[in-house]
């Protein structure tokens, strides 16, 4: 592997890769979209069972709904657990990730349409998928933290999965693209209630099997070298984080920069994935500024626009990230502006699907501008994604001040009614109540 990870060095380039720039993103919001008018579910989630560390519930309403797994104790033991109560759908979830890994893979080397990036295919075709996959791990190891791994054994050995097959699962947020969403609000933005809203619409491939294993997985670590409790808004046997909110008021966004332009510099596979680095921030920083120090001081890898929040200072902020730069924007100098397609609004901080994107950012500055001076959670639900339509797989948007999200998430292979998330039914959720949860005794194990 040493020297397959030399000949990694030697094709790309060293230490940097050259991102694409000036392209504009594709596609537009369709003008005859309509608001999403479905109540709000509000009802608490539901338990299902206990055991050992860990206490499995379902939230949501119907076919809009999904599981919420608390885990409890050291890193190993979180995983252990998140394994056992829910090894059948672990198990399906990495193995249907890893087909559509090698989907992704023969698509991309038949010249049909795939989701990789361009090194990624190259390193595919010199290697196959392994190898490049077990590459872009050696790249990456030296910048992660030794929880993440110790959390991939626990799960599995509880699952009896293949250590290695779940360590390749999880860097597909390396070597995929998508385009999402984003923006923070607060001051004259949100005057009526003087709140901290952010929103996360993650667009990605529903054709995937994502859709089908949708979770939260909130972590309550045994001791403060583990950091403090948080919660990740993703997959049943997915560790690494793009969409969460932790225990001290912080919250994360995250945008794929496939449409960039030169400011970007260059990209790197030599660096900590940004799933992790993104889960380090909710499970570490106590601020804003701990997470903005942290994404400034990383050795950064893939091309992003990444979002923070903090709900104790009413602050958000977006950063311009790659290998090259961490440039930190505020409503006063968000970049890139444009007059015409993405002009600057006071108090808030947006972003409609890529850094390039102009038919989106339109829409998204036209709807936050409509309701500006009244933007709540339930506007956002009601009357901006969907007129911009964008969160087609899952949505998170945080009352950071009142500690609530409202989640969304895309109808399942088996589901009925609007297959985007973005018309679909959201579940409002007390992280307050979440993160107080008890852990289970011997007594409550179901």
């Amino acid at each position: 592997m040493k020297l397959l990870l030399v000949v990694l060095v030697a094709l790309l380039g060293c230490a940097a890769i050259p991102t694409a720039f000036g392209a504009y993103c594709n596609g537009k919001p369709n003008p005859d979209a309509q608001p999403n008018t479905l109540p709000i579910t509000t009802s608490a989630p539901v338990l299902v069972r206990s055991i050992t560390n860990a206490k499995l519930f379902i939230a949501g309403q119907g076919d809009d709904q999904f599981n919420i797994l608390h885990v409890w104790g050291s890193p190993y033991e979180m995983g252990y657990a998140h394994g056992s109560i829910l090894k059948e759908e672990a198990s399906e979830f990495v193995l249907a990730v890893w087909a559509y890994l090698v989907g992704q893979a023969d698509s991309a080397i038949n010249g049909t349409a795939h989701n990789l990036r361009p090194w990624m295919v190259d390193l595919i075709a010199n290697f196959g998928l392994d190898a490049a996959l077990d590459l872009t791990f050696d790249a990456t190891n030296p910048y992660t933290g030794s929880y993440f791994l110790d959390e991939m054994h626990g799960l599995a050995d509880a699952t009896g999965l293949d250590y290695k097959m779940i360590r390749r699962v999880h860097m597909i947020g390396e070597l995929t693209k998508g385009g999402c969403s984003m923006y923070g609000a607060w001051g004259k933005a949100t005057a009526s209630t003087g709140k901290l809203f952010q929103m996360r619409a993650l667009d990605w491939d529903v054709d995937g099997p994502f859709k089908d294993y949708p979770q939260i997985t909130v972590y309550h670590p045994s001791n403060s070298d583990n950091g403090h409790a948080f919660a990740n808004i993703g997959w049943t046997g997915w560790l690494g984080s793009i969409t969460g909110f932790s225990s001290v008021q912080t919250a994360i966004s995250e945008i794929g920069a496939t449409y960039s332009d030169a400011s970007f510099g260059s990209d790197s596979r030599f660096g900590v994935p940004f799933t992790f680095l993104l889960r380090d921030i909710l499970q570490f920083d106590q601020t804003i500024d701990d997470a903005l120090n942290r994404i400034t001081n990383a050795h950064r890898t893939c091309s992003l626009i990444l979002g923070v929040g903090d709900g104790k200072l009413n602050e958000f902020r977006s950063v311009q990230y790659s290998y090259s730069v961490a440039n930190i924007f505020d409503d006063q100098n968000m970049q890139p502006y444009n007059e015409t397609w993405h002009p600057r609004i006071e108090n808030i901080v947006y972003y409609g699907m890529d850094w390039l994107c102009p038919n989106y950012d339109i829409v998204l500055a036209r709807q936050l501008t409509k309701h500006y001076g009244n933007i709540t959670a339930e506007v956002t639900i009601n009357d901006i994604l969907p007129i911009v339509q964008t969160g087609d797989l899952h949505i998170a948007v945080y009352d950071l001040t009142e500690q609530l999200v409202h989640v969304a998430v895309a109808k399942r292979s088996t589901g009925t009614g609007a297959p985007l998330a973005y018309n679909r039914a959201f579940t409002r959720l007390s992280m307050t109540a979440l993160f107080q949860e008890p852990a289970p005794t011997a007594a409550e194990h179901l």
